[in-house]
């Protein structure tokens, strides 16, 4: 059933819609306003405004809003095409396009479901265009083995993409691969060792590969390693590219995530890819700044005009761990001693110059989806390890539960990404679908050890907490009656979450009282939380009719 749902506890008044008077003039038998001089005043300000805005187009970042870890980013033609890291969520590594860098569509993902060969830790995905066919460089964890460096193929940048396995895996573990082409044509693959992983340096090694770009060949160099004091533990993400006389190397240093993060941006650069390289003596060319904090671990691309952009990732301060590290971009200056420069050392920019004189930013916070579609949207995400049986039907997603898993809460999951802290997340779901020992519900979702939500079970509707795979029930309260169950979860800070319910979509009660639910434990040490719907019960097949997900302003 499809109900017309009040969505936000409260509308608020554009401060640019205020009303003026008006005169009123008999035309054509109709009766219609004519303008008075406040409202042409009003009109010819606001075309001014707009005027001005398209003459000096900015854009104000995130331009990846949500958790985008290590973007990579190439341009195909008057295109650009990114991925980013997945990590534990399916499917992995999405595909992204843009014809300006501001504005980004999710077109799709590059593979369904893990590949056979790895086990998870899916990061750092490369893109790469070569001789005619596209590359993906990614990393995952090899079934009983190290982090390792894999390699897929396609014909075509949307796919389909076919997985060739793992070219590498060290003992403390391969990842963070960079395909680049040298002035000879040679291919060569740079990566790091994980050797942090054992309180131990992490080098930066080099190879060549076959032409084809499938295996490595030849022996491996070291390029460098981490010996610098602002370094830390670390240096990872490589990323070159040349300029004049020099390939220079974009790498991120000391911690990536997580509460503890002090992640930076260094560079060095080098005559010949095999070196000597040699670091930037101002390093690091960035960190964070009152507004965006541990920068880092991306890819320059370059645009039609000979401009240098990076597409790197970041916390936003105010949300932090909860929404993720987002996809950030900045242009690269060149200082007249041939060293980089981005955003005049200043941290991650808030809003600057656009690459496109013609840009206009759209991103919206909102996600709605009624599943009238013939397929999921290629936003939703689940957990890699654990893939829903998910069916769209009749303007219904049709959510079961795997035989064998006895979760009565969160047998299956399927969200998306949050893009903000604050946010009001709906969904309606049918009561008639669930029968008992089932469970149909809303979530803020970390992973299956970490989530609380609201759900609908055993004829309650329950209030549930899960911490360090602890269930807790915080409350149990009537179901309110009437056509349909709408189950709305509100977010504050990107932490705190309270929950209400409705039998119309329009007046709604608070479910576990005004109790506000702390989820600061949610967000694992490299991903953000997500809103998801869940199942739970063996065997169960439960139906949600839409979710809803709307920025709100506290």
């Amino acid at each position: 059933m499809k109900t017309n749902i009040d969505w936000r506890d409260e509308r608020r008044e554009s401060p640019f819609s205020a009303t003026f008077p008006a005169a009123f003039v008999i035309e054509g038998g109709t009766r219609r306003a004519r303008p008075s001089k406040r409202t042409k005043l009003a009109s010819a300000m606001a075309a001014m405004m707009m005027c001005l805005s398209l003459n000096a187009a900015t854009y104000r970042n995130p331009v990846l809003p949500g958790d985008h870890p290590d973007p990579s980013v190439i341009r195909v033609g008057d295109e650009y095409w990114a991925t980013a890291t997945t990590s534990e969520w399916a499917p992995l590594f999405p595909l992204l396009r843009s014809r300006d860098l501001v504005n980004w569509e999710h077109v799709g993902n590059i593979f369904e479901r893990r590949p056979e060969w790895a086990v998870g830790n899916f990061w750092a995905p490369e893109l790469f265009e070569h001789k005619g066919k596209f590359y993906v460089y990614y990393v995952g964890r090899k079934r009983g083995g190290p982090l390792s460096l894999a390699v897929a193929t396609a014909e075509k940048i949307t796919g389909p993409w076919t997985d060739h396995g793992a070219l590498i895996g060290q003992e403390m573990g391969s990842i963070d691969a960079f395909p680049v082409v040298d002035r000879d044509g040679t291919l060569y693959m740079i990566w790091k060792e994980d050797g942090n992983s054992r309180n131990k340096p992490t080098p930066l090694w080099i190879q060549k590969m076959s032409d084809d770009g499938l295996k490595l060949v030849g022996e491996m160099k070291e390029l460098f390693r981490n010996d610098v004091t602002w370094e830390n533990n670390l240096v990872e993400g490589p990323a070159v590219i040349q300029r004049g006389d020099y390939w220079y190397m974009f790498y991120a240093a000391n911690a990536c995530c997580g509460r503890a993060c002090s992640y930076g941006q260094g560079v060095a650069r080098a005559k010949n890819l095999l070196g000597p390289w040699e670091k930037y003596a101002k390093n690091p060319i960035m960190l964070g700044n009152e507004k965006w904090k541990c920068p880092g671990h991306g890819t320059l691309v370059r645009d039609p005009e000979g401009r240098d952009w990076f597409l790197y990732h970041a916390y936003a301060n105010d949300t932090f761990i909860y929404v993720g590290r987002q996809g950030v971009l900045d242009r690269v200056n060149w200082n007249n001693d041939g060293w980089p420069m981005v955003n005049n050392g200043q941290g991650t920019s808030v809003e600057a110059p656009a690459p496109s004189d013609r840009s206009t930013q759209k991103f919206s916070h909102a996600f709605t989806d009624d599943f009238t579609s013939l397929k999921l949207e290629p936003q939703w995400q689940w957990p890699q390890n654990n893939e829903p049986k998910a069916s769209l039907s009749n303007g219904k997603l049709a959510l079961a539960t795997p035989a064998g898993r006895k979760d009565a809460f969160v047998a299956s999951i399927i969200g998306v990404k949050t893009t903000t802290g604050d946010y009001i997340a709906t969904t309606e779901l049918s009561a008639a679908s669930i029968s008992n020992g089932e469970s149909a519900g809303l979530s803020a979702f970390g992973d299956r050890e970490n989530a609380l939500g609201v759900s609908l079970h055993a004829g309650q509707l329950v209030v549930w907490k899960r911490q360090r795979n602890k269930h807790e029930a915080l409350s149990t309260n009537a179901i309110p009656r009437g056509p349909a169950i709408f189950l709305r979860m509100t977010a504050q800070g990107g932490h705190k979450f309270s929950f209400s319910a409705s039998a119309d979509g329009k007046a709604w009660q608070p479910v576990a009282g005004s109790i506000d639910v702390e989820g600061a434990y949610l967000p694992p040490w490299d991903r953000g939380i997500r809103v998801a719907l869940v199942a739970g019960g063996e065997n169960a097949i439960v139906d949600f009719e839409s979710l809803r997900i709307e920025p709100r302003h506290p």
